[in-house]
């Protein structure tokens, strides 16, 4: 490891593409499955061949063209607040933008040269959006609103504004999570839990690739498998599949559509605010110079009568505890909000707020059970239990799975 520790775990966040590490065959339920002839011919290999293919993998060079699909099967209601954000407004700050990729198709340009510069850009009809990583600046560029970001990536420099703009790195981390970072991600997660095998070939970006396929081996899950097209010459995943357990179309896809490994352009990073533009620093953001940087949970901190809901908005109103119930995955957390209303007060409140009303009515069914009661807010891959005493159980697992679990945590 570098001597300069927090400089090496910042570059390695940004690595494109990222080596797998951490995954040990004793820690993964291994399948000696082969892949078939679906696809292009290529030599057999196995789950644990192939892994280690991804983890031998050093391409850092490339340029191409992406392609990240979401279908949650967001509610009417949940869809706008988590597609809003700050996004309609045009801002430029990154953490603006991972609302905004929460459903829908999205088309991006990406160039990656080592760990120290990237560039994405987001093309959403005539406007664009792009997210540089050049050395020791980060910069954002919303072309709608002619407004620019900048903050500092490197420790060093970041470590001046502490607890002010630090936490956009983290961000454009996430909007730079590439087909190989959410590999890697899957990857280090699996477990006991979980079958790896190898499907069916694939072409993907016009390359030849081989399929890595996690299974959970619970029931009870909404993912029914996560497919990763691993490039069959030098193991780059060129394409990431999260699948419902109940059929259809892919819950999540990001894969590359061209790809091509040769070294970017020497000014492919070279990013200067267009003139008039306004730029926001990082910390001035995070500070309110630049407008509220926004709160842990987001948009939904927004919704009108949510603090009806939990309590208040006065700090006194919940507990935040969480126990984490169940392993792999079937894992629910259970949050205790400490509400200090029921949802069934609220329901038969003819004084309570109309917007609280309207909040709880769209959070989905009825569910009764030895838990009590309470409503379901469900999504393709993510349901959560608002019970009537105030607690809050959520997961990627079914609806009947839900109740069971907050049943038995009775």
């Amino acid at each position: 490891m570098a001597a300069n520790t927090k400089t090496s775990r910042k570059a390695a966040r940004y690595a494109v593409p990222v080596a797998v590490a951490g995954v040990a065959a004793a820690t993964v339920a291994m399948v000696p499955a082969f892949a078939n002839a679906g696809g292009p011919d290529l030599p057999k290999v196995t789950a644990q061949q192939l892994i280690e293919k991804v983890a031998a993998s050093d391409v850092q060079q490339l340029t191409g063209t992406a392609k990240l699909s979401t279908d949650l099967g967001l509610p009417t209601l949940a869809s706008g607040l988590l597609g809003g954000g700050g996004v309609a407004g045009g801002s430029a700050d990154p953490q603006d933008k991972v609302a905004q990729l929460a459903s829908g198709t999205h088309t991006f340009r990406v160039a990656a040269d080592g760990p120290d510069r990237q560039k994405l850009t987001f093309l959403d009809g005539k406007d664009e959006y792009t997210l540089v990583h050049n050395g020791t600046d980060v910069w954002g560029y919303d072309s709608k609103s002619n407004e620019a970001f900048h903050d500092k990536a490197d420790g060093k420099d970041a470590g001046k504004d502490a607890g002010k703009g630090k936490e956009h790195p983290k961000t454009a981390d996430r909007l730079a999570a590439s087909p190989q970072q959410l590999a890697q991600d899957l990857l280090k997660q699996a477990g006991p839990t979980t079958d790896i095998a190898v499907g069916d070939t694939a072409q993907v970006a016009g390359r030849d690739a081989y399929q890595l396929v996690l299974k959970p081996k619970q029931s009870g899950s909404t993912v029914g498998s996560v497919r990763i097209a691993v490039d069959a010459k030098n193991g780059v995943p060129l394409r990431v599949q999260l699948l419902s357990s109940q059929g259809g179309k892919p819950i999540a896809e990001a894969g590359f559509t061209q790809v091509d490994f040769a070294k970017p352009g020497a000014d492919a990073f070279s990013f200067t605010p267009p003139k008039g533009a306004k730029v926001t620093e990082g910390a001035d953001k995070a500070a309110g110079k630049g407008g509220e940087h926004g709160k842990e949970f987001g948009p939904l901190e927004a919704v009108p009568g949510l603090d009806a809901l939990t309590g208040g908005a006065d700090g006194k109103g919940g507990k935040g505890d969480v126990k984490v119930l169940g392993e792999g995955w079937a894992t629910v957390a259970r949050i205790d909000t400490g509400a200090g209303r029921s949802l069934s007060d609220i329901e038969k409140d003819k004084n309570a707020p109309k917007e609280a009303k309207q909040f709880l009515n769209s959070l989905g069914d009825k569910v009764t059970g030895k838990f009590g009661e309470g409503r379901i807010f469900s999504t393709r891959l993510v349901n959560a239990l608002i019970t009537d005493d105030g607690k809050v159980y959520v997961g990627a697992v079914t609806k009947d799975q839900l109740v069971k679990t907050a049943d038995s945590a009775k």
